[in-house]
């Protein structure tokens, strides 16, 4: 059959396990939702995720508090990543056919002294920091300094980023994009290529009380061909984006967008388009388990988030039409229990379900790239994509 709606969910950072080439990152034994798992002692419920068969992707060794189920509703699988980097954007655009192949410039040693000069020039503010940090260290270390000189805190992480922090009252809002836009101009290669400038605004009286906002802005670089949301919408579908979809492929392929100031309000928003007659597909991201928790090193927060998610992801099971199919998945992992603060280089898992699914509890595998996500929809669609990953919507149909 054809699937009039899709829905594909980003646990954004949610990985299942060391990739086949982790070591290579330096992530040699990373496992988000294991480490969680046993962070939680047992206690990580998730029955909905479970039900659909998220500790089936791994029956050797299912992540505790999650048991195996026998059968999965869904199909499940897991999916190793081919881009060059362990970004949001890059599982993004690899998702829908457009990997990184050649790796984007990071800056373990901070910016080159051309690149800061003309922030500030531009800008006409002072450059503080200027090197890999911590996103609620840096602010926690630097941001009372900012609010009492007006300078820019200027950061990186291992990933291909610029950071800009400042707080709400003291740079507007809109001051701080407008410099985030200028600084997008300066790394759109040849010399420097660097994947997202992120706009990280905060706000509170001192360092002990600073909290970032959900003014945070991504200014992605613009994607490098056609992704497989713009054959999507070339085709007359609808594409529905989600969270920071719409940041990551800088609008391209869209039609329409809805910004999240959660993971609850992102899924207050899936609530909402469900309830909507739209044909075509539905991309979402939810951020928190990223940006709140992987980051900062907190798997209790992480573990709450994702048993939050499970309990509204039941609402969604409910809603789902007979035509609809639903596609769970992350674009890389972040574990909380790892050394370091950045992503971690992981497989990562892949639910798959549907109310018409006549035989579900079918093992998907392990899946050579994210690109099968977006090979998948296409066919379902009956458009042509990329032709770069391998569609299992026959064994998800069979």
């Amino acid at each position: 059959m054809t699937y009039q709606r899709v829905f594909g969910i980003v646990l954004d950072s949610v990985g299942i396990g060391e990739a086949p080439d982790a070591l290579k990152f330096g992530d040699d034994g990373a496992d988000t939702l294991g480490h969680i798992g046993k962070w939680y002692q047992g206690k990580l419920a998730l029955p909905n995720l479970a039900k659909l068969g998220l500790s089936n992707i791994r029956p050797a060794d299912p992540i505790q508090g999650v048991p195996t189920a026998d059968p999965a509703m869904g199909c499940f699988g897991k999916m190793a990543e081919i881009s060059a980097g362990k970004d949001s954007m890059d599982g993004h655009w690899e998702m829908m056919e457009l990997p990184v192949k050649k790796p984007l410039s990071t800056f373990p040693n901070g910016f080159p002294d051309s690149i800061i000069q003309k922030l500030e020039a531009f800008s006409g503010r002072k450059v503080i920091v200027n090197k890999p940090y911590s996103g609620t260290e840096v602010i926690h270390d630097y941001g009372e300094q900012q609010m009492k000189t007006g300078d820019l805190i200027v950061y990186t992480s291992g990933d291909s980023v610029l950071q800009i922090a400042a707080h709400e009252d003291v740079i507007p809002v809109e001051e701080l994009y407008r410099t985030c836009r200028y600084a997008r101009t300066l790394v759109n290669g040849p010399e420097y290529t660097v994947g997202r400038i992120i706009a990280r605004p905060y706000v509170g009286p001192d360092k002990d009380h600073f909290v970032r906002t959900a003014n945070r802005h991504d200014f992605s670089l613009e994607p490098t061909g056609e992704t497989d949301l713009d054959h999507l919408k070339a085709a007359g579908l609808d594409v529905i984006g989600i969270g920071k979809i719409n940041d990551i492929f800088s609008g391209h392929g869209i039609t329409e967008g809805y910004h999240n100031e959660s993971n609850m309000d992102g899924m207050d928003h899936v609530d909402h388009v469900m309830k909507e007659d739209f044909h075509g597909f539905c991309f979402v991201n939810l951020v928190d388990f990223d940006a709140m928790y992987g980051h900062r090193r907190n798997p209790e927060g992480f573990g709450k988030a994702l048993m939050d998610f499970d309990q509204r992801l039941g609402t969604v099971l409910e809603n789902m039409r007979e035509d609809d199919l639903l596609l769970i998945t992350a674009d890389h992992g972040n574990d909380p229990c790892f050394r370091g603060t950045d992503h971690t280089r992981e497989v990562t898992p892949l639910l798959a379900y549907s109310p018409s699914m006549k035989h579900p509890g079918q093992s998907l595998g392990t899946r050579g790239t994210f690109a099968d996500l977006g090979a998948t929809i296409m066919e379902n669609f009956g458009v042509a994509g990329n032709q770069v990953g391998t569609s299992f919507l026959a064994a998800i149909e069979n």
